[in-house]
């Protein structure tokens, strides 16, 4: 089984990456192959809605969105790292999810997601919130942890010294094993919840 992690600090070491980290020596721990992607330090621009993607199958925007695609579709389990800017996910992570669980046309249905996010002190759970729907609204299953999913640190480093924030994150790397392994067994038992045709219907007619 495979985790595929998404850094989207623009600091490649900083309180987000020590966040990722921690849970990666469980993955690693319970035999779970990991990935890193960085996404905060690219060139990423947001989604412009031309739909090019139904067409061709992929983004129009030929960049680390169309990269980590075929990763993605490949992976067991998404966890998602973001510092907190404003009560908000850095911007240039929100671009690059809009893009690739847009453009991406495979089942993501029981694929495991699980978000974190670090701050100096608030804002944590509007950015937790955040990053959650972008699994909810594909049908993936939420890892929880012992907490909200944060840790706290403001210059790069800092988040060591969370003792609390460090061990939710160890949690919630057990537990996301778990669940992607119950999924499995589930799938080979009883395979895949069935899915009704998509019911669209608008407000504005």
């Amino acid at each position: 089984m495979n985790v595929l992690m998404i850094n989207g600090s623009p600091k490649p070491n900083g309180n987000t990456a020590i966040a990722l980290r921690e849970m990666e020596q469980i993955f690693l721990q319970e035999g779970i192959q990991v990935e890193t992607v960085h996404v905060g330090n690219k060139n990423i621009r947001g989604c412009i809605g031309c739909n090019k993607c139904m067409e061709a199958g992929k983004c129009v925007f030929d960049d680390l969105v169309n990269e980590t695609a075929p990763k993605f579709e490949a992976c067991d389990g998404l966890v998602v790292g973001t510092p907190v800017y404003y009560a908000s996910a850095n911007a240039t992570l929100v671009a690059f999810l809009t893009r690739l669980f847009y453009s991406t046309h495979f089942d993501k249905t029981m694929k495991v997601g699980a978000a974190v996010a670090a701050a100096r002190r608030g804002g944590l759970t509007a950015t937790y919130d955040e990053l959650n729907k972008f699994f909810g609204i594909s049908g993936m299953p939420i890892a929880s942890g012992q907490y909200w999913n944060g840790i706290h640190g403001r210059e790069p480093g800092e988040a060591s010294q969370d003792a609390e924030g460090l061990q939710g994150m160890r949690t919630l790397a057990r537990n996301m094993v778990f669940l992607m392994k119950s999924i499995q067994l589930g799938k080979e038992a009883y395979g895949i919840p069935e899915r009704e045709p998509f019911q669209r219907t608008n407000f504005i007619r």
